[in-house]
């Protein structure tokens, strides 16, 4: 089969489109056909050598996928021929991948391929981060950073679904655009965020801010919180990792907290699949559904992930291995 290779860590334009052997599932997994796969900010960290797992090369490159179940384990709950989401982290540019049971899930009548490849990794990271980790509540406010993104509109999505008001720090008109059709209530530009939130919230500032950039920003973001206010650490798309001055925490009683999804729901059984079915009905009402920006062949998989190495993507993008 054809699959897409790391075969030098040299970023995007190092990827190959390559015959592969055909992979089989083990005992404890499901192989599916996939229909469409989800580019993610780890797959361009992974061309790169940049990510925390860092696989021997060649490696075949795909965190994401959504498609039809070819073989399942007996008591896994699938079977051939359901329509399901997995999170394989490896592999899913490719025709057919095998993911851990623990990492599929059932996709919602009427949800198509191209959202439902685009769902597990944005959505459950913004369910841990929201609700698991910020403990969010309705009505509070949520102030997201990089609010046009993969994650950001996802949290834009779940704040919304669960009560919240919320607040997309952007970089452009057209980035604040498209936090507003994801849900988002106010949009503000990146440069004077802080005094636009506490503007929009009457002084009192935000309950809860999201923050998958870091960088230079980390400060105000700290400043923009009210009274009991959460700052939840997502990731470092800025590339700078920044320090907290803890007297700030002190002065109004605020957290920062760590929200490492992938880590935390790989010690413990189970967890991603509870995820699932605590937003599957918000998946299938149509409330949780990535904006799909641009869809690839499987030949231009470099392509696909340069979009992200170039900040250019405005929601989600989509590759189809069943295209060349």
């Amino acid at each position: 089969m054809r699959a897409v290779q790391v075969v030098r860590l040299d970023g995007p334009e190092a990827v190959e489109v390559n015959e592969v052997e055909e992979p089989k599932a083990g005992a404890d997994q499901v192989l599916i056909d996939v229909e469409a796969a989800g580019v993610v900010f780890p797959d361009l960290l992974l061309t790169r050598g940049a990510y925390q797992m860092k696989p021997e090369l060649p490696f075949s490159l795909g965190s994401e996928v959504a498609g039809t179940v070819r073989e399942a384990p007996d008591g896994s709950g699938f079977s051939a021929g359901d329509r399901v989401a997995a999170l394989p982290v490896l592999g899913g540019f490719a025709t057919t991948v095998a993911a851990s049971t623990e990492t599929v899930f059932p996709l919602p009548d009427g949800v198509s391929s191209d959202v439902g490849a685009c769902l597990p990794m944005n959505y459950l990271t913004a369910h841990f981060v929201l609700e698991t980790r910020a403990q969010l509540a309705a009505g509070e406010t949520v102030l997201v950073h990089g609010a046009a993104g993969g994650v950001g509109v996802a949290c834009i999505q779940f704040a919304k679904a669960r009560g919240a008001t919320v607040i997309a720090v952007v970089s452009s008109e057209a980035k604040g655009e498209v936090a507003s059709t994801a849900g988002a209530d106010h949009w503000v530009s990146v440069e004077g965020f802080k005094d636009a939130a506490k503007e929009l919230t009457g002084g009192r500032g935000v309950d809860v801010v999201v923050d998958p950039v870091g960088g230079d920003r980390f400060t105000d973001s700290l400043r923009s919180l009210g009274d009991d206010g959460r700052l939840a650490v997502v990731g470092f798309t800025a590339g700078e990792i920044p320090t907290v001055k803890v007297n700030r925490l002190l002065l109004n009683n605020t957290s920062v907290v760590g929200a490492g999804w992938g880590a935390y729901a790989s010690k413990r059984p189970g967890f991603m699949r509870r995820q699932w079915d605590a937003i599957r009905d918000d998946v299938a009402s149509g409330r949780l559904a990535p904006p799909i920006s641009a869809t690839y062949p499987l030949s231009q998989a470099a392509a696909a992930i340069a979009e992200l190495a170039e900040r250019r993507v405005t929601g989600k993008v989509v590759i189809h291995p069943g295209e060349h």
